[in-house]
């Protein structure tokens, strides 16, 4: 029992259901608020579709703003997240360290922010060398049509993307990766009314124009000059 005054413990549940293709795949959240730490546990459909089980049963630590610690159960995997935000030249620069034990893979992310509509982040893998460049500028005096091009050093390739946000929660999302030539869609809403959702559908762009076509159709007016009727 907590004493007066104290910190009093929260506890949420989320669901969420994906489609791909004819398969579709649920999970669930459940998370604990103790204070500025966050215990969070998530499993899959895996987890209960045989009886319970480990499977797809992922453990969380997490203090927001400071580090998230997942253990992956069926795996024995753990991950490591820390994360920081320092000033250069007045400038906000958020740093992002990430370790995978099992694969033994390390990435660091930075994002300067300029200001409110201007921000660039840069990824990087330690030992692959890979480097992405991202640029986001948030358009308008309410900042909700956001365009995002990206660009891949180690594969010299440019990605794209642009989405708008409307009133009532809604976003609209378009992408463009030129190196699969793929073109995303996406709609989801964001609310912590109605909840929250996601839907959207990804096609080769060549395939997508192929199935398109164009017509137009005119029926001319033709006068009956004897008896001055149209046809």
């Amino acid at each position: 029992m907590a004493a007066a005054g104290g910190p009093v413990a929260k506890a949420t549940a989320k669901v969420r259901y994906d489609v791909d293709k004819n398969a579709g795949s649920a999970v669930a959240t459940l998370a604990l608020n103790a204070g500025d730490v966050k215990l969070k546990a998530s499993a899959t459909d895996a987890t209960f579709v045989n009886g319970p089980s480990l499977s797809g049963l992922t453990l969380s630590v997490e203090r927001p703003g400071a580090f998230i610690i997942d253990y992956n159960c069926p795996g024995k995997d753990w991950r490591f997240q820390f994360m920081n935000t320092i000033r250069l030249k007045e400038k906000p620069v958020s740093l992002t360290y990430i370790h995978f034990r099992g694969a033994n893979r390390t990435t660091l992310d930075g994002t300067v922010t300029f200001d409110p509509a201007n921000k660039v982040t840069c990824n990087y893998a330690f030992g692959t060398g890979d480097c992405k460049l991202k640029y986001a500028y948030a358009h308008g005096s309410l900042r909700r049509t956001l365009f995002e091009p990206s660009y891949d050093i180690s594969k010299g390739v440019w990605d794209f993307a642009v989405s708008r946000k409307f009133e009532g929660d809604d976003t609209l999302k378009a992408s463009y990766e030129t190196s699969k030539k793929n073109l995303k869609l996406e709609w989801s809403r964001d609310s912590k009314v109605n909840g929250t959702f996601k839907m959207g559908m990804e096609m080769p762009l060549l395939d997508m124009l192929s199935r398109m076509s164009l017509s137009a159709w005119h029926k001319p007016t033709i006068c009956n000059q004897r008896g001055g009727e149209n046809i």
